[in-house]
């Protein structure tokens, strides 16, 4: 009945939507992972191979676009559906993925989180549902609860 994510260019009109909490995207690597010695560069993560998250299948995404502005590219060794395939798969892999901090937030204990070397812009989580339940009072009070819950942690900076 809700889920949370980014609204993007393929999400319908007809679903409605509240913002959430603003993120920022941090990098994610299997705890001993190279990347956990030393100072994360753009080029020592571009040389890594990446997990790219991507409901549509694409293959590429804004990583790729900064790291074009650096000159570097990296190597994407699979593609998948979602923020939690893509922990799961750098829990037991040599493979760097690409989260949103907040967002990930436990789902990342155990795994090496660092600052991206390269500048993404911050992104908007927020809350969707079908028009259908607007007025349900129990879907009301849920969606409520979901909003306090989500803004009693500070938000992080850009």
């Amino acid at each position: 009945d809700l889920e949370t994510g980014v609204i993007g260019t393929t999400t319908g009109p007809e679903v409605r939507s509240r913002a959430l909490f603003r993120d920022r995207f941090v990098g994610v690597a299997g705890a001993g992972h190279e990347l956990s010695e030393g100072r994360v560069t753009a080029a020592r993560f571009a040389a890594g191979r990446h997990i790219l998250i991507s409901r549509r299948g694409l293959d590429r995404g804004p990583v790729d676009d900064a790291l074009d502005l650096a000159g570097l590219t990296r190597t994407i060794a699979t593609v998948v559906g979602g923020f939690a395939e893509a922990l799961a798969l750098a829990r037991g892999s040599d493979l760097i993925a690409t989260v949103p901090e907040r967002y990930t937030g436990t789902l990342r204990e155990g795994l090496f989180t660092f600052s991206l070397p390269v500048k993404l812009a911050p992104l908007t989580i927020s809350l969707l549902w079908h028009p259908r339940l607007d007025a349900d009072p129990a879907h009301r009070w849920l969606r409520g609860l979901v909003k306090e819950v989500c803004g009693e942690a500070r938000n992080p900076g850009p």
